[in-house]
């Protein structure tokens, strides 16, 4: 494992970090950003094809809880974000851990590489999910959570795009502009990226 750099870390507008010295976990580190989108989107579909076809869940029931996934999704967003990407760094292990987690992607921005899960950790992260809400909602899963994944799908999309492209002149410019003061002028703000709800809720909008 690489030395790990003190807590507090300057944005690069260039460069990559190696976090291992082993090249196959390190190679297990980055992924395009294509491959868990795809991997997410296909496995939402799949979930509501079973849905309707074998479930047999009525169609206006399958719409209320896909919304429902997807809007839990962005509050699971923020969560993580807020309390798990940027959790409190006071012993060692823990300030490693947060730097290998996310820590790196706010010392190297601009690595669109490192704006994913790799697809190992994606494709497990999908089974687990799934068994997971299988066990709390039993049927009803296989609605709710194509919203909660798409949610997701969407947050990869909208992280690679604030970070590869120059922000539209259009509503969307905001999503931008929220993402960029989280990376360059205060990182306890703007914790939503796909969605600024819960920033106003929890009163962390810039």
């Amino acid at each position: 494992m690489q030395t790990n750099p003190p807590l507090t870390v300057k944005p690069k507008h260039a460069g990559k970090k190696q976090l291992f010295d082993n090249p196959v976990l390190e190679r297990l580190t980055r992924t395009h950003i294509a491959v868990p989108i795809t991997i997410f989107v296909l496995f939402a579909i799949g979930l509501l094809v079973y849905a309707f076809r074998m479930a047999m869940l009525p169609v206006w029931l399958i719409g209320v809880l896909f919304f429902a996934g997807l809007l839990t999704f962005t509050l699971a967003e923020y969560l993580m974000h807020r309390y798990v990407f940027h959790m409190s760094t006071h012993t060692p292990t823990r300030a490693k851990l947060q730097y290998t987690m996310h820590g790196v992607h706010h010392e190297y921005p601009k690595d669109k590489e490192r704006l994913a899960m790799p697809p190992i950790i994606s494709i497990t992260l999908a089974f687990v999910l799934l068994g997971l809400s299988y066990l709390l909602m039993n049927k009803y899963a296989f609605a709710f959570l194509p919203g909660f994944v798409l949610g997701y799908a969407g947050y990869l999309f909208v992280h690679y795009i604030t970070h590869a492209y120059a922000p539209p002149k259009n509503r969307f410019k905001q999503l931008w502009i929220n993402h960029s003061v989280h990376h360059y002028k205060d990182g306890k703000k703007a914790f939503g990226v796909s969605s600024p709800l819960w920033d106003y809720v929890f009163g962390t909008m810039p």
